[in-house]
């Protein structure tokens, strides 16, 4: 089966090759004899119904600093002309990240879109979590300052974050009696308008962030991301290290749990943060971690994730 596969993604010639999801997947497409086009979410339009993609023709190879090649641009009608859609951006997830789901929305499912553009836009990462009542720690989503001071407390040491941030990008840790929640909540409020999150601080945080990876609600791995020394954050865009770790029968209890609905929405691709035993997002934009566990020796993400799409696409 050869596919024709557009990647909605941030500009392809400053990814890094070695750790990006999007490149992997890309090359194991390439390497399948799928045809390739890349586009920023900018060159969207919409047109009396018709969602068209200004993208150009793309050939990869892994050579760091001349990893690709693009071809001219052309206007691509994506109902008629090609067969997937990746959706990979990064965050944040803003109103032009939304509007760009309602564009991919008038062409899934004819067009395949992973991730399902609708479910993207009705699961952000934070929020969809707490459809599974027990599998987080205690948390609060609120922008009630007085509400966020009671939550500490009674919960002593938390974290604080943006509702839609990405990355780790302004997460910080507060101690019960640290003195500049006022000046962080004051921070958040010139930022946007946009609740924060309190969340009960995990000690076991020090001992990693494991990221887990599905597809189509199915457990392929894992890999640790351990904080930097006396950092809270293990985000890999934010010093974290990568490393090889198994999934534990806790991990697989969380992925039973949420597997069937990631499923039943048309989430492809997924990655979960788990510290310690609970779950604290559900990473459904773009999930990062394929490259790393495949290093560690474990399973080839991006391989199962297009087994998965070649069978959608052959049934249909």
């Amino acid at each position: 089966m050869s596919l024709k596969v557009a990647v909605q993604m941030d500009p392809v010639e400053g990814i890094n090759i070695e750790t990006d999801s999007s490149f992997m997947m890309m090359m194991e497409a390439q390497s399948r004899g799928h045809r390739l086009w890349v586009y920023t979410p900018d060159r969207l339009s919409l047109e009396e119904g018709r969602v068209r993609a200004r993208a150009r023709p793309a050939t990869l190879r892994a050579v760091k600093g001349d990893h690709v090649t693009l071809g001219e641009p052309v206007l691509l009608d994506l109902a008629d002309d090609v067969d997937v859609v990746l959706m990979r951006q990064d965050p944040p997830f803003d109103m032009a990240y939304i509007t760009a789901t309602h564009f991919l929305d008038k062409v899934h499912p004819k067009v395949l879109v992973v991730n399902n553009p609708t479910e993207v836009r009705n699961a952000p990462e934070k929020l969809f979590v707490t459809d599974f009542p027990g599998v987080q720690p205690p948390t609060l989503i609120t922008s009630d300052h007085e509400a966020i001071y009671d939550f500490r407390e009674r919960h002593g040491d938390m974290v604080l974050k943006p509702l839609h941030g990405g990355g780790g990008s302004g997460v910080v840790r507060l101690k019960a009696d640290d003195p500049n929640l006022d000046a962080l909540l004051e921070l958040h409020a010139l930022i946007g308008r946009d609740q924060v999150i309190a969340q009960k601080f995990i000690p076991a945080v020090s001992k990693g962030d494991k990221r887990v990876l599905l597809v189509d609600g199915e457990p392929v791995g894992a890999i640790n991301r351990i904080p930097a020394e006396g950092q809270v954050r293990s985000n890999l865009a934010r010093g974290g290290r990568a490393a090889a770790v198994e999934l534990t029968a806790r991990d697989l209890e969380l992925c039973a749990i949420i597997g069937p609905e990631l499923k039943r929405r048309g989430l492809l691709f997924v990655g979960i943060d788990v510290i310690g035993d609970y779950l604290t997002e559900i990473n459904v934009t773009s999930p990062t971690g394929a490259q790393q566990l495949k290093r560690f020796g474990g399973a080839d993400a991006a391989a199962v994730l297009f087994d998965r799409i070649e069978a959608i696409r052959s049934n249909e």
